[in-house]
């Protein structure tokens, strides 16, 4: 407004008397800075609505970005934390499958000894049976053919030292049974242990292998999530970073779009109304030239 009384009292002050006078050329300068203010107001309108569709669509993409990122995200944490859980009992497993291989070594070790000892055990009291069974075949075969010399030689001791062979071959005999079914007990919870074990390991076995394949398919899945995360994350950051321009472009001025439309219209209305008075002057200085004129020529 000081730019504008000043171009005012220059025009003036150096106009002439003329078809417009002073006033017209005013007039004409009220104008020019009026259309000037308008356009002004159409061109940021413009910017405005474009800031506007820029920030909207460009929010609507970042939700949607952010969305997809923490939903990726979320995913990949489930995916570590369940490959983590696999290969631990994967782990797990494996060292019981040590550990169990260890037992049936242990195992089948004592069962060899036992068998050992049983193998001895038998021989040896087979040879003791065998060997009973010899002396008490001769000494029948003695006594069977002289039995006056047996009862000379006294009865009762030849019987006494048969019976005592007989009992030695009824305990031979025994203690050899109770070896066998001892050996038979303890073959028969060999094999069932065995059989246990074998079971209980194609189980581990087969779960090891079922949780190994699980793990490298989710390990490979993790890796394609990753990269679609990070595309996503790139894609985010991309938008962000816009977002941050367009902050500088339609949001870090001195003032605010509403500041200066305010301004811009208040300008513009203390214009018009200047420029209303000023046409008013213009006619009333017309008219009083006209009387001048009339009086003169009377």
């Amino acid at each position: 407004m000081a730019q504008l009384a000043q171009r005012m009292a220059n025009v003036m002050r150096h106009s002439r008397s003329g078809a417009r006078g002073p006033f017209g050329k005013v007039k004409g300068l009220l104008k020019g800075m009026v259309e000037r203010l308008q356009a002004e107001a159409r061109a940021e309108g413009s910017h405005k609505r474009y800031c506007d569709h820029e920030y909207s669509v460009s929010n609507d993409r970042k939700a949607e970005k952010k969305s997809v990122v923490d939903k990726l995200k979320a995913k990949i944490d489930g995916m570590l934390s369940r490959s983590t859980t696999l290969k631990d009992q994967v782990v797990v497993l494996s060292k019981e499958l040590s550990e169990l291989a260890s037992t049936q070594l242990e195992m089948t070790t004592i069962r060899n000894k036992e068998k050992t000892t049983f193998v001895k055990g038998k021989k040896e009291m087979q040879q003791g049976i065998g060997g009973v069974q010899t002396a008490l075949g001769v000494l029948r075969d003695y006594y069977a053919k002289d039995k006056k010399k047996s009862h000379e030689s006294g009865g009762d001791a030849a019987t006494g030292i048969v019976g005592l062979l007989e009992v030695v071959e009824s305990d031979f005999t025994k203690g050899l049974a109770e070896m066998k079914a001892s050996e038979d007990a303890s073959a028969r919870e060999y094999r069932k242990e065995m059989e246990a074990n074998g079971v209980e390991k194609a189980r581990k076995v087969t779960t090891v292998a079922h949780k190994r394949k699980e793990s490298k398919s989710l390990d490979v899945t993790l890796l394609e999530t990753k990269t679609d995360r990070a595309s996503t994350q790139e894609q985010l950051n991309a938008i962000m970073m816009y977002l941050s321009k367009l902050d500088q472009m339609c949001i870090s001025k001195p003032q605010s779009h509403a500041e200066r439309t305010a301004k811009r219209e208040e300008e513009m209305a203390g214009l018009k109304e200047a420029l209303t008075a000023i046409s008013g002057e213009a006619f009333l200085q017309k008219q009083a030239s006209l009387r001048g004129a009339k009086l003169h020529l009377k």
